[in-house]
């Protein structure tokens, strides 16, 4: 049930047999989480980190005038609050976007794992660092890339990131947002959005069906973008 989590851990460095079934011994019993429900509140103290198996979630902020930022989206393979084995008390809140099925493995556990296993703790450290990198990298986008910039280093960035674990290929994938979704994520109003996306659409870019995109112009989303992927680590590099 955590095979996306281990391609995507593959992806970047050899796991072994040891490794595998130490982080499978760690995860507790699958669980389902129905869209629009938080999976971590804000500022609540946790025990547990939690790792998606499948769906998509948000990183949020909110506001006092209940305005909602989202500073990250996360999908399938993801382990959205790692860091909260060290941070404790959450910052921000997670949501989740679409019907999501989670596990969750436990503070004492993870330690016992990063203990006794270093290559493997190196690993799921290195996926904390690429976290800290999305988070750089939507801080220039918001405060410096045009908002169809921004658009197309969206979809960028969820394009490798869901091919990385089997769910794109041949530019296409699904991306069940709605556009007020988007707009939180963007910090653009939803009518702005659709407006982004028909500009992408008449230049032949991209087509937007329902959840299913296809880029049909690749090289020039990710011109439009400014997009390079380092941030991403997508190449395998002993850790």
């Amino acid at each position: 049930m955590y095979n996306a989590l281990v391609e995507k851990l593959a992806r970047r460095d050899v796991l072994d047999a040891v490794e595998e079934a130490a982080l499978a011994r760690v995860l507790g019993p699958a669980v389902r989480v129905l869209a629009g429900r938080d999976i971590v509140s804000e500022h609540v103290r946790v025990e547990q980190s939690t790792l998606i198996l499948s769906g998509f979630t948000a990183r949020y902020t909110t506001l006092a005038n209940g305005r909602r930022q989202i500073t990250e989206i996360n999908l399938t393979g993801d382990f959205i609050d790692l860091h909260s084995l060290l941070m404790k008390q959450m910052d921000h809140g997670i949501v989740a976007l679409t019907d999501c099925t989670i596990a969750h493995a436990s503070h004492a556990d993870l330690r016992k794992l990063v203990d006794d296993h270093g290559h493997l703790a190196r690993l799921l450290w290195l996926d904390t660092v690429i976290d800290a990198a999305i988070h750089r990298q939507w801080l220039v986008a918001m405060g410096r890339r045009s908002a169809l910039a921004h658009l197309c280093h969206l979809i960028c960035e969820m394009y490798l990131r869901l091919e990385v674990v089997g769910q794109a290929a041949d530019h296409v994938f699904d991306l069940p947002l709605s556009q007020a979704v988007l707009g939180d994520a963007l910090g653009l109003s939803t009518v702005h959005v659709n407006r982004l996306i028909g500009e992408l659409r008449g230049e032949g870019v991209i087509t937007w069906v329902g959840a299913r995109i296809t880029v049909l112009r690749w090289d020039r989303l990710a011109e439009i973008a400014e997009f390079d992927p380092t941030y991403l680590r997508l190449h395998r590099e002993p850790t």
